[in-house]
């Protein structure tokens, strides 16, 4: 027995800390109140009945108001507490009735040493050579992925540099980790690159300059998109793009509707008619090339294929945020000039077309042993549930894509989950909320833990307690 003036061990997760009367762990998340292990965060229930507002209800025992619940409310693990060390069932189990189906949702907060997250940066910027090393603090926490249509992506975290690097190399990334699951800012600098500041739902800032628009494609697409908008108009259009830079006289749309050649000669790797690869290294300039003067990418003009004093040319980026108007004079020299009005039209129609560049960050986790056998005795059973889709799986009420293939590797998309629903142990690991939810027959063929199935008005009653060793005979249904 231990009284109220003793330290406790926390078994919340491998530090396994003696917490002082009043204190918390080191994670800041379990407490030691008159002799009895408590988590300090509510457990969050979600009902789909609120979501005209606020769709959250907190909910803990000793802070709870008493009213009752909505029919449709969600117990999601966040706040819940764990399984570790293995042997304990989850936190809450709980019983409900769903359209007329009886359905058991098992509810856990899951420690993460496996575990990454997944970012999209839309933006047509460099932000460094695929593969280079991501950095916070100077410290390695990840990589630069490959660029996809309009964005950049990354991969953070991980377990070898969560725990396979130094000390201070695992708590920057444990660090950065949960600050952007929880949709906070981190200021990222990559080898060879840019910094970049990333949060999730929020536009990227790029060395200090916050992205507006991600491209509404590249060179090539947008001669296809807008070159009817420019026929008459003028006489040669460039798009200037870091990808692919298009050319409306010689592309296939223009031929199509009719474009006359104008002896443009561009500097670059021609690939089909009309689109030109590595017509400037990548960078910060023009289309994400390192142009600041993109008449960089034009050679001699050829009379004999139609170049004549006073053709017009517009150049313009794939965001419609750079361009420029020219004019050839006698000896076939591109002049500047002023953008005709009859031509704002069509590059404000580009910038129209481009989508707000935003952060995406997905959570990516493998859920191990310690929380599936809090789930059930066997659990392979319970992969296979999940992988079979009879076990739909969900992070603090947000659904997620599970990988096909072995285990129960999942993303999610960290903006539709409840602010602040993300924690962490000094392992260092990151700990994010689960939920398995299935019906009540299959989840005790799965092996379930019949005798820890409570229902709601249970869980209300039962409320906050940590099940520590001393009270897994009450976890389990038993008396004390």
């Amino acid at each position: 027995m231990t009284a109220p003036g003793d330290k406790l061990r926390c078994d919340a997760c491998p530090v396994m800390c003696f917490i002082a009367p009043g204190q918390t762990g080191a994670c800041d998340r379990y407490a030691n109140e008159d002799g009895r292990i408590v988590r300090t965060d509510p457990v969050v229930m979600l009902s789909h009945a609120l979501d005209r507002g606020d769709r959250t209800v907190p909910f803990a025992a000793r802070v709870w108001d008493g009213e009752p619940f909505p029919a449709d409310t969600f117990v999601t693990g966040i706040g819940a507490g764990t399984t570790y060390p293995d042997y304990k069932p989850a936190p809450f189990i709980v019983s409900s009735r769903v359209e007329g189906a009886d359905m058991v949702t098992v509810v856990t907060e899951a420690i993460f040493s496996y575990c990454s997250v997944k970012v999209k940066i839309d933006t047509d910027r460099h932000l460094g050579p695929e593969g280079a090393t991501v950095r916070v603090e100077g410290e390695a926490i990840g990589h630069v992925m490959t660029a996809e249509y309009g964005s950049q992506m990354l991969s953070l975290g991980g377990v070898h540099h969560l725990t396979s690097g130094s000390k201070a190399e695992g708590r920057v990334t444990c660090a950065t980790l949960l600050a952007l699951c929880n949709c906070e800012p981190a200021e990222l600098a990559i080898d060879g690159g840019s910094v970049v500041t990333v949060q999730a739902g929020k536009p990227p800032v790029v060395d200090g300059v916050r992205e507006r628009r991600m491209r509404v494609g590249c060179g090539s697409a947008t001669i296809g998109m807008f070159a009817v908008q420019w026929k008459d108009l003028v006489d040669e259009v460039v798009v200037v793009d870091d990808h692919i830079t298009g050319v409306v006289s010689e592309h296939q749309a223009g031929k199509v509707i009719g474009w006359d050649p104008t002896g443009i000669r561009i500097k670059g790797h021609r690939s089909t008619p009309g689109r030109y690869f590595r017509v400037s290294e990548p960078g910060l300039g023009w289309g994400g090339t390192k142009l600041t003067d993109p008449l960089d990418i034009l050679g001699e003009w050829n009379p004999k294929k139609g170049a004549r004093p006073g053709l017009t040319l517009l150049m313009v980026s794939t965001t419609g945020e750079e361009y420029a108007y020219y004019v050839l004079d006698a000896d076939l020299c591109p002049q500047p000039a002023p953008l005709p009005e009859a031509l704002r039209p069509s590059v404000a129609l580009i910038e129209e077309n481009c989508e707000p560049s935003l952060c995406t960050v997905l959570f990516m986790g493998g859920a191990g042993g310690s929380l599936r056998a809090g789930v059930t005795q066997n659990p392979v059973r319970l992969t296979r549930s999940v992988q079979a889709r009879e076990t739909r799986l969900t992070s603090g009420g947000a659904d997620c894509y599970v990988w096909p293939g072995g285990g129960i590797t999942f993303m999610v998309d960290v903006t539709r989950l409840p602010p602040g629903s993300f924690g962490y142990v000094p392992t260092p690991a990151l700990v994010a909320p689960l939920e398995f939810s299935l019906p009540r027959a299959q989840y005790l063929a799965l092996g379930g833990h019949d005798g820890a199935i409570r229902d709601l008005d249970r869980v209300q009653a039962e409320g906050g307690e940590y099940a520590t060793t001393a009270k897994l005979t009450s976890w389990l249904g038993g008396a004390e």
